[in-house]
């Protein structure tokens, strides 16, 4: 690994650990010719994964428009952001388990609407009116009867 400060392309590691998840090693380490202490980030490289959209183009899986609908979701509800963050880490893990290079935008908003359903129902309603595209009034109603029914 190279310096930092001086360039040098030898160091030793002084420390390693381990993220509370197990997904990213952090290294602290010294340059044998400064003596300077810097610390790098080992973490797997992923495959970049494509969404398809639905008009059938297709663009690089962005968490952050995820967590960003999301936020919008819950704007004004007693959700913490990290419960939204938390949201997005099990999108993530359930899409790396199918194993894919491509998902349809319809399968990461049912992952959403799954999610989004257990934790908070108006974010849940929110989101599902902006996604399910509903034509009318009727639609909305009849998509908030199913959620009351399952309520009961």
């Amino acid at each position: 690994m190279k310096c930092p400060y001086c360039g040098h392309k030898e160091d030793r590691v002084i420390d390693s650990r381990s993220s509370s998840d197990d997904t990213i090693i952090r290294r602290r380490r010294e340059c044998l010719k400064c003596g300077k202490r810097f610390t790098t980030y080992e973490r797997v490289e992923h495959i970049p994964l494509m969404v398809i959209k639905k008009d059938g183009r297709r663009e690089e899986f962005d968490r952050e428009k995820i967590l960003n609908g999301i936020r919008k979701a819950c704007e004004k509800r007693p959700v913490s952001i990290e419960e939204m963050e938390k949201i997005v880490d099990k999108i993530e893990s359930d899409i790396e388990k199918k194993n894919v290079r491509e998902i349809p935008t319809r399968t990461i908003g049912q992952l959403v609407m799954k999610y989004l359903h257990k934790l908070d129902q108006v974010a849940y309603v929110r989101f599902a009116s902006v996604y399910k595209e509903f034509k009318d009034i009727e639609e909305f109603k009849q998509a908030l009867d199913r959620l009351l029914t399952r309520r009961e």
